[in-house]
């Protein structure tokens, strides 16, 4: 799945601080495919969001220092 996704795109969508929630569209093109959902200040409310959605593995959270 990282392999669909850019530095570049993670990079852009990285917020300075916080957690922000962030979707991917495999029909878009290479270096178009995260897209911005919410912004959270707690990794956890983050989470939860990422979990009641219904397909959790088709989103990122993305957040300074965050793993490649």
């Amino acid at each position: 799945m990282n392999s669909d996704i850019t530095q570049e795109e993670k990079k852009t969508l990285t917020p300075e601080s916080g957690f922000n929630l962030c979707g991917i569209d495999y029909f878009e093109s290479l270096g178009r495919r995260l897209y911005f959902i919410e912004h959270y200040e707690r990794y956890q409310d983050a989470l939860n969001a990422k979990k009641e959605r219904d397909n959790p593995d088709e989103y990122l959270i993305l957040y300074t220092g965050s793993p490649d």
